[in-house]
């Protein structure tokens, strides 16, 4: 009897991977917009053709970066900055990321975070991973925001690379972290607006940690061979 004559009915095909939804139309915010990594993103995102809103503690201070990255980015301070924001990265420094997190639980509610801060420490060998008490930045921003969906990804781009208005497309692959399919898609494809920028699911948010900690080999990477590593995945 085949499985039809059961009566059952046939799987459905598997969904394309690359398969990934428009998010053109969505706002991204910057939390830690002022610092070289969120000002990057923004710039690059905002150069793409998204609608940006970048976030500090101060709203003058944003305000005054956002009129210097130009391309209709806008600032605020970080409440605003979430409550307006379909989609909202975390930049901020380690040292005060639960800080900012927990004074915005309320206003992150219901958005889907990116997390992509990196816990690392500095002594005279170099940089090297730290691991907090949840296993990693991103653990402990799903923590600190039960009620938001919290996914990780945009750890390993170079903010020289993503400053440089000279610079066309930065190629490099984001490894993109989360516990729900739709939220990671959507990550994929934000990261994708960026010319030469590909997205790829890269597990849960339980193995954040080793990606989180890979900066600091690519640091070590940057200072021997004085460059702006990125990473690549090959054959997906």
């Amino acid at each position: 009897m085949t499985t039809n004559d059961s009566g059952s009915a046939p799987k459905p095909p598997a969904k394309d991977p690359w398969e990934l939804p428009d998010v053109s139309g969505l706002t991204v915010g910057v939390l830690g917009g002022t610092g070289p990594q969120g000002r990057g993103l923004a710039y690059r995102f905002a150069r793409a053709g998204q609608k940006v809103v970048i976030g500090s503690r101060a709203a003058d201070r944003a305000e005054a970066a956002a009129a210097e990255l130009g391309h209709g980015v806008e600032g605020a301070d970080n409440a605003e900055c979430a409550r307006r924001s379909d989609i909202v990265i975390v930049a901020v420094p380690w040292d005060g990321h639960a800080k900012t997190l927990e004074s915005l639980r309320e206003e992150l509610a219901g958005k889907l975070v990116v997390d992509c801060v990196n816990p690392l420490g500095f002594d005279k060998k170099g940089a090297y991973a730290l691991k907090p008490e949840e296993g990693s930045a991103a653990e402990q921003a799903a923590v600190l925001l039960p009620d938001s969906r919290v996914t990780a990804a945009f750890h390993h781009l170079s903010a020289v690379l993503l400053q440089d208005e000279a610079i066309e497309q930065i190629d490099t692959d984001v490894l993109v972290l989360g516990e729900a399919r739709a939220d990671t898609d959507t990550v994929q494809a934000l990261a994708g607006r960026i010319p030469g920028m590909r997205g790829v699911f890269a597990g849960r948010l339980r193995n954040a940690h080793q990606v989180e900690s890979l900066v600091a080999n690519l640091i070590s990477v940057n200072r021997r061979y004085k460059a702006h590593a990125g990473l690549r995945a090959t054959d997906v």
